[in-house]
C-alpha cells in the first residue's frame, strides 16, 4: 500500500459506507465470510454469489463453528484464537478444512479481522480446492511421467539385453549422417575397434574404398532394391571380407539403417576352423590356460589348470582372482599384470601353484594382454615346473662361511654392527633372489620386493649388481 492510500485511509476522510454496499463488498472479496464471536459462536455467514457449489450454509448460523470442522482443524482454530491480539493485528492466514454433509469437505484459507467492540471477529476466506486440484493433477501427471519413465527403462534394458546377446553382427546407423549410433560386440570384433570407439564414426571409414556419401546411397539403394540384397566390403582394419545386409527404418521421426554384418563362406570357414583349434587345445592342452580381466579376476580355466590346484570344478575357480592360487598370491599377480599391460606379454614367470588343500607346485606362467577384446582379456599359461627344479640355479644361500665369517665378529664388534652386517648378506640375497625369478625385469623386482624402482637401482649398484653382462632390466 502506498503512502498516498494510507493517508486516504488514516485521514478520517473516508466516507461512511452505507450498511447494504459495504456486506456486498465483503460478500465479494472473499469466498465466502464468516462473522464469530470470541468463542467461535457463527452470528454470520456470507458466501459469494460467484460460489456455486458451497450451496447453501445458512444453517451454520447461531452454531459453534467448530462442528463443521475435521478434528484436526478445531486444533488450528483454537490455536488461532488463542493467539488473537487485537491490539496487534496479525495478517497471517491460516487453513482450515471445512467439513459439512458427511463426506463432503473443503479447504478454506481464513484471515481474522476485530470488527467491533465486543470481541466479534470477521473470518474472510478463499477457497483452496482450485489449488488442490491442481495438485492433484500435477501429482497425476508426475505418476504418469514417472511410470513413462519406468516402461522406457525397461524396454531400454530389453533393447540392450537383446543387443549384447545376440550372436548376429549388427551396426546401426544414422540415414542422413551415416554415423554409427548403436553396435554390438560380434560387430565390433568384426570391424577391429571396441565399440565405445566406433559409435559416432563414419561406418563408411571402416571399410577399404568407401566413402560416406556413396556408401550411405549405396546402403540405402540396397534396402530399397530387395529384401535380400547385400553390399560386399573389407574391413580396414581386420582385412576381412564382410557382406552387409541393410533394412531401413524410422525412430522417432529419424530414418534409421539396421545393418547386418557377416563374413563371406570362406572367412566363415576360415574363422570357425581356428576356432575349434583353440577350443580344443583349450580343453584338452597339457598345460594350465586361465583367462582374466584386466583386474586379475578368473573368468575361464581349463582342466589343466584346476589339475595343478586339486580343484574339482570350474565354478570353484571362476569368480575368484588369480592371486588365491599363485605362491605370493596378489605381489605374483601385480607383476604379470603390470608387465603384460604394459609391454602386451610376459615370458616364463617363475612361481608358485597353490592348491586348494595349501600344496605347492613350482610353474612357470607367460601372460598375454589382450588389448582388443572388449571388454580387454588377459591370458595366462601355466605350465609345470616341478621337473625342472632340480636343473634349475639353486638360490642363493648364506654357506658356511659366511655364517662363519658372521660369528667371528662376536667380541670383535658391536652388536649393532653385527646385526648391520648380516642385514646387508640377507637383503642382498633377497634382491638377487628377486632378479633372478622376474628375469632381470628391475620393474618387476622392485614391485616384489615393496621397493620404488630408484631405490632398488641404489642397492644393486651398492651390492656391485648394476652391471651384469646380461642385465637386460627395463628402463621404463
Amino acid at each position: 500500500m502506498t503512502a498516498e492510500t494510507t493517508d486516504f485511509w488514516s485521514s478520517g476522510t473516508v466516507p461512511r459506507i452505507p450498511p447494504e454496499l459495504l456486506g456486498d463488498i465483503v460478500t465479494r472479496s472473499s469466498d465466502i465470510a464468516l462473522v464469530i464471536t470470541e468463542t467461535g459462536k457463527v452470528l454470520s455467514v456470507t458466501v459469494n454469489p460467484a460460489q456455486k457449489t458451497f450451496g447453501a450454509l445458512d444453517h451454520w448460523r447461531g452454531r459453534d463453528l467448530r462442528d463443521f470442522l475435521t478434528v484436526e482443524s478445531v486444533e488450528k482454530l483454537d490455536a488461532r484464537l488463542d493467539d488473537f491480539d487485537p491490539e496487534r493485528p496479525s495478517m497471517r492466514a491460516t487453513e482450515i478444512n471445512h467439513s459439512d454433509g458427511g463426506d463432503w469437505q473443503f479447504p478454506i484459507r481464513y484471515t481474522f479481522h476485530r470488527i467491533g467492540i465486543d470481541g466479534t471477529i470477521l473470518m474472510l476466506g478463499r477457497d483452496l480446492r482450485p489449488f488442490a486440484e491442481m495438485q492433484q493433477r500435477l501429482v497425476k501427471v508426475q505418476m504418469a511421467l514417472e511410470r513413462d519413465y519406468e516402461e522406457l527403462r525397461d524396454c531400454d534394458a530389453r533393447y540392450r539385453m537383446l543387443l549384447d546377446s545376440t550372436r548376429d553382427a549388427v551396426v546401426f546407423v544414422s540415414a542422413d549422417t551415416s554415423r554409427i549410433t548403436e553396435v554390438n560386440r560380434p560387430a565390433a570384433e568384426l570391424l577391429g575397434q571396441p565399440t565405445e570407439d566406433l559409435i559416432g564414426t563414419s561406418l563408411a571409414r571402416e571399410f577399404e574404398d568407401r566413402r560416406g556419401d556413396e556408401f550411405t546411397e549405396a546402403l540405402n539403394g540396397a534396402a530399397l532394391a530387395a529384401p535380400d540384397r547385400s553390399l560386399s566390403v573389407v574391413a580396414r582394419r581386420t582385412g576381412k571380407r564382410l557382406t552387409i545386409l541393410p533394412t531401413v527404418f524410422r525412430a522417432a521421426g529419424k530414418r534409421l539403417i539396421l545393418c547386418h554384418l557377416a563374413p563371406l563362406a570362406g572367412e566363415t570357414a576360415r574363422g570357425s576352423g581356428l576356432a575349434e583349434a583353440l577350443t580344443g587345445l583349450f580343453d584338452e592342452g597339457a598345460d594350465g590356460v586361465v583367462f582374466t580381466d584386466v583386474s586379475g579376476t578368473i573368468t575361464a580355466a581349463n582342466d589343466a589348470f584346476l589339475g595343478l590346484i586339486d580343484a574339482g570344478d570350474p565354478a570353484r575357480v571362476k569368480g575368484r582372482l588369480l592371486a588365491d592360487f599363485l605362491g605370493q598370491g596378489g605381489v605374483d599377480l601385480k607383476v604379470l599384470l603390470g608387465t603384460a599391460t604394459r609391454t602386451g606379454q610376459m615370458r616364463l614367470y617363475a612361481t608358485e601353484a597353490v592348491g586348494e588343500a595349501g600344496s605347492r607346485v613350482p610353474v612357470e606362467i607367460s601372460a598375454c594382454h589382450l588389448g582388443k577384446q572388449s571388454p580387454p582379456v588377459v591370458a595366462f599359461v601355466i605350465r609345470d615346473a616341478s621337473r625342472m627344479e632340480g636343473v634349475r640355479s639353486p638360490v642363493p644361500t648364506m654357506g658356511d662361511d659366511t655364517a662363519k665369517s658372521i660369528m667371528e665378529l662376536v667380541g670383535r664388534a658391536t652388536l649393532r654392527d653385527i646385526v648391520a652386517e648380516t642385514t646387508d648378506v640377507v637383503e642382498k640375497m633377497c634382491i638377487e633372489t628377486a632378479v633372478e625369478l622376474t628375469g632381470n625385469n628391475r620393474v618387476a623386482a622392485a614391485e616384489m620386493l615393496g621397493l620404488s624402482r630408484q631405490s632398488l637401482y641404489v642397492k644393486l649398484r651398492k651390492y656391485g649388481l648394476l652391471k651384469k653382462p646380461d642385465d637386460k632390466a627395463e628402463e621404463a
